[in-house]
């Protein structure tokens, strides 16, 4: 395989040309076993809780206490996989999740009160593995310096979107269809069996970093302010999934049509997967942090319509519009964390994204399922709006702070080596502007 630098400003490396990376395929299938899972836990635990308990509240706190679990120790557990390696922390995790997920399933079903379910649904949130952080990890470290990484980030937003397309239909179906538990278990099983087969993939992990071995001190990832505010944005869209989880159940209830939820649900993650799908496809002309800011613009936009909604055709068209406008901040954040923190930093600083989307998700379960038992469906709905209003703020009043401050790496390839000040894409909008490369 050969590369030449060309002129032409529409190419752009493309999807056929990443996944034919050498190696890519012995992590990305068992990756992908063991990250669907993640779209089936907090719409089986509602789902689940729900049915035990009659309350969308009570259903709406222990999936909060999920997510908000998960939030405060995946950034721990990205940390210790960057200093230990992801086998040495997988292996216990999966194990560990497997069996607090069963747990809370059995304790649910023998009727066991709010608090108690809250209290196991802590251990099940807090071992929830990090493989969507570990993969975009492994596509940072075998990328370095080449311009398939922003493809990369695209197909990896792709990839977490088609989970969240198949695992609510999945659980769903499961949960109305086969038993109100069998969501939970099948997510415990999955994550099992896939967390073990992408842990046996050695050969791809990214190198640890322990201060031992590089001789210098690490920086926590969270010591850089382009993360602290990109985790106010992953926050805002993390509340746009948990709005429209509990919104959109509630809302399928009130219509007669429970098993609507999955589909709408559906319908709203295609949105996102098909946005993705273009943003991966497109030879951007402007800066990172620009289209941040645009794409969460659309997004707040978007959010201000879905309380108008009061039939099922009217709220897919919402949703799927919604779905359309996350992609493009979601996959810009992922890929901005390149230019922002430094290697020995970024499984943490993808696992502080990660956990701030749950903790969006957490916040916002518990806030619109009081509104919906409350008032109905439409005032879960107000919540998705007001949290990416308010990231809307923090954003344009903090853009600054997303500028990189140098040049985030040196190319080593031979192509790109003769453009490098051009191809490393750091001017002062960020990283966006790049020399096109094609691959004969």
């Amino acid at each position: 395989m050969t590369s030449a630098v060309t002129t032409d400003t529409s190419a752009r490396p493309g999807y056929g040309q990443l996944l034919r990376t050498p190696g890519a395929l012995s992590f990305l299938l068992p990756g992908f076993a063991a990250r669907l899972p993640f779209g089936m836990l907090t719409i089986s635990i509602l789902l689940l809780v729900q049915h035990t308990s009659g309350s969308y509240a009570s259903a709406g706190i222990v999936a909060a206490v999920t997510g908000i679990s998960m939030a405060l120790c995946a950034p721990v557990m990205g940390n210790l996989t960057d200093k230990y390696g992801q086998s040495a922390v997988l292996l216990p995790a999966v194990v560990i999740h497997a069996a607090a997920v069963s747990t809370l399933a059995a304790l649910a079903l023998i009727g066991a009160p709010v608090i108690v379910l809250a209290l196991a649904a802590i251990p099940a949130g807090a071992s929830v593995p990090q493989v969507g952080p570990m993969v975009r990890a492994r596509w940072a470290a075998k990328l370095e310096g080449s311009p398939l990484l922003p493809t990369a980030a695209a197909f990896e937003s792709v990839t977490d979107e088609f989970t969240f397309v198949v695992g609510p239909v999945l659980a769903t179906a499961l949960c109305t269809g086969l038993h109100p538990s069998a969501g939970l278990i099948t997510e415990a099983a999955l994550t099992l069996l896939g967390g073990l087969l992408f842990a046996a993939q050695r050969g791809t992990q990214p190198t640890a970093h322990t201060a031992s071995a590089t001789g210098t001190k690490r920086a926590s990832a969270l010591s850089f302010a382009g993360l602290r505010v990109l985790i106010v944005a992953f926050l805002g869209i993390g509340a746009v999934f948990g709005g429209m989880q509990v919104s959109l159940a509630a809302f399928s209830n009130e219509i007669g049509n429970p098993g609507a939820n999955g589909l709408l649900y559906g319908v709203f993650a295609a949105g996102n997967m098909v946005a993705g799908i273009a943003c991966g496809a497109i030879a951007w002309k402007i800066g990172p942090r620009r289209r941040l800011l645009l794409g969460y613009i659309g997004l707040t936009a978007a959010a201000s319509l879905l309380w108008t909604a009061d039939s099922m055709i009217l709220l897919a068209a919402l949703g799927l519009l919604v779905g359309l406008c996350i992609a493009p901040a979601l996959i810009t954040g992922y890929t901005m964390i390149e230019s922002l923190i430094p290697a020995n930093a970024r499984t943490e600083a993808f696992t502080w994204l990660t956990g701030a989307i749950a903790f969006g998700q957490a916040i916002a379960v518990i806030v619109a399922g009081r509104l919906t038992d409350a008032h109905g469906s439409s005032y879960g709905f107000l919540v998705p709006l007001a949290a990416t209003a308010l990231a809307l703020v923090t954003l344009l009043g903090l853009r600054a702070k997303l500028a990189p401050k140098a040049p985030s790496r040196i190319v080593n390839s031979s192509a790109t080596r003769a453009v490098a000040a051009p191809s490393a894409g750091v001017n002062e909008r960020g990283m966006g502007h790049r020399v096109p490369v094609t691959v004969d």
